[in-house]
């Protein structure tokens, strides 16, 4: 076993989002499938005020969802390439349940710095409809 004083090592096998490290200003963290990300229970959408936020697919599925509040673009993303949301830019995800996804991200991102507006219908179903591969029980 190797000495933590030289290497951390982590993981996250549970659901949802988990940070596993914090080092001065920035934070990695692991988002997974949990049932709040299925394309039907996706309510919201947030943006970060202060930093962009990086996003790599690792394994499964994931469409990353941007925009301006109002129109949403869909981003099916690719394994092991970076997605970087920039700051002030709405976004939300839709998770296949094998989706594992590496989130790094300013250490202090969160509710002080961010803001969550509610999606129209019209935008939950386009959602649902560009998540469709989503749609059934995997």
């Amino acid at each position: 076993m190797i000495d933590s004083r030289l290497v951390e090592i982590s993981e996250y096998t549970g659901e949802g989002y988990r940070p596993l490290v914090d080092y001065g200003e920035w934070r990695v963290a692991i988002l997974r499938y949990v049932d709040d990300l299925r394309p039907e229970n996706i309510k919201t959408l947030e943006r970060h005020n202060e930093t962009d936020e990086v996003f790599v697919l690792l394994e499964g599925r994931c469409i990353l969802f941007v925009g301006d509040g109002d129109k949403l673009e869909p981003v099916d993303m690719k394994p092991h390439k970076l997605y970087n949301v920039k700051k002030g830019v709405y976004h939300t995800h839709a998770l296949s349940e094998d989706a594992i996804v590496l989130v790094v991200e300013n250490r202090d991102t969160g509710g002080g710095n961010s803001d969550r507006v509610s999606l129209t219908e019209a935008q939950r179903e386009r959602l649902a409809t560009e998540s469709k591969v989503f749609s059934e029980k995997q």
